[in-house]
């Protein structure tokens, strides 16, 4: 196995190689009038796509290389990505066979690379495994319901505000607002708020604790429909509207997905790791030797 560093050094190198021509690639090209059928197959991974000095690179080396950050390219299609791919693997074969040749892979310090490497992508390759294990739709329920069961009920408030400098400016707002004027016609003109004046005003729907103290407190004490009377904050002046009121509702399962999945594959891999050194014997010659104790005094004569 290649030495990672080599690996970044060969990838760059490829890569810098092949983007001189890359704008030429990109430069459009006639649509073929009919596609053969065999072209919209899978390759095969052992079909042969190049060979350098007699030993072929596949379809398989190719989707290896293609899981390497290091060789992600955004924005290129499949096909240029596939011959940049290809000359990456041209490269990095090459530049393996001449290091083969110079019998760096002889050196111990290479032997342990090697090693731990070999070690670290059996290890990695196992905990994908266990991670499709564990991830089973009976243990994505049981810990969406869970989950739910724990989830104690919000209240939440739909409201609109409208930020000014001062006091005065706000009494004179909240005046033409309770007066008949629309709140979002006025938020609009006056407000100093660039995240919601666009909108209105309108904040959508929110919880307590996302909104600072003051302008939560007055929110929440509202009926809909009420408008307030100055508020101050922190970051200002508010006045406030409230639209509706309701209990926040419950995450569906397809909204939570994606963290449970998260959760599961942590927890299967810890405890896989846990159990693993739990069966293992295990002595450690680097433990801190204990502290030195005292010499015990001596009674003088």
């Amino acid at each position: 196995m290649p030495n990672p560093a080599l690996l970044r050094r060969a990838s760059a190198l490829a890569l810098m190689l092949a983007m001189p021509g890359l704008a030429l690639a990109q430069a459009p090209q006639a649509a073929p009038t009919s596609t053969p059928a065999a072209n919209t197959a899978a390759p095969s991974p052992d079909t042969v796509v190049a060979s350098v000095n007699g030993k072929p690179i596949t379809q398989g080396d190719l989707a290896i290389a293609s899981d390497d950050p290091a060789l992600s390219l955004p924005g290129v299609d499949e096909a240029q990505k596939k011959s940049l791919l290809v000359d990456y693997m041209v490269d990095l074969r090459v530049g393996a066979q001449a290091a083969e040749a110079a019998k760096v892979g002889d050196s111990p310090e290479f032997r342990r690379k090697l090693a731990y490497f070999r070690d670290k992508l059996l290890l990695d390759d196992y905990l994908e495994q266990e991670a499709k294990r564990a991830v089973t739709p009976e243990a994505e329920h049981a810990i969406f319901d869970q989950t739910v069961k724990l989830m104690k009920p919000e209240e939440e408030v739909h409201a609109r505000h409208i930020l000014v400098d001062n006091e005065g400016d706000a009494k004179k707002i909240a005046a033409r607002i309770k007066g008949g004027e629309d709140f979002a016609k006025v938020a609009a003109e006056t407000s100093k708020d660039p995240g919601s004046k666009a909108e209105g005003g309108d904040l959508g729907w929110f919880t307590k604790e996302r909104m600072v103290a003051d302008f939560a407190n007055a929110a929440f004490a509202m009926k809909p429909g009420q408008v307030s009377d100055p508020v101050k904050s922190q970051f200002g002046w508010h006045v406030i509207k409230v639209e509706e009121k309701r209990t926040k509702p419950q995450p569906t399962f397809d909204e939570l997905k994606d963290q449970i999945d998260q959760h599961i594959v942590r927890k299967a891999q810890q405890d896989l790791i846990l159990k693993l050194r739990a069966e293992a014997k295990i002595d450690r010659t680097d433990a801190a030797p204990a502290p030195a104790q005292p010499a015990p005094e001596t009674k003088k004569p």
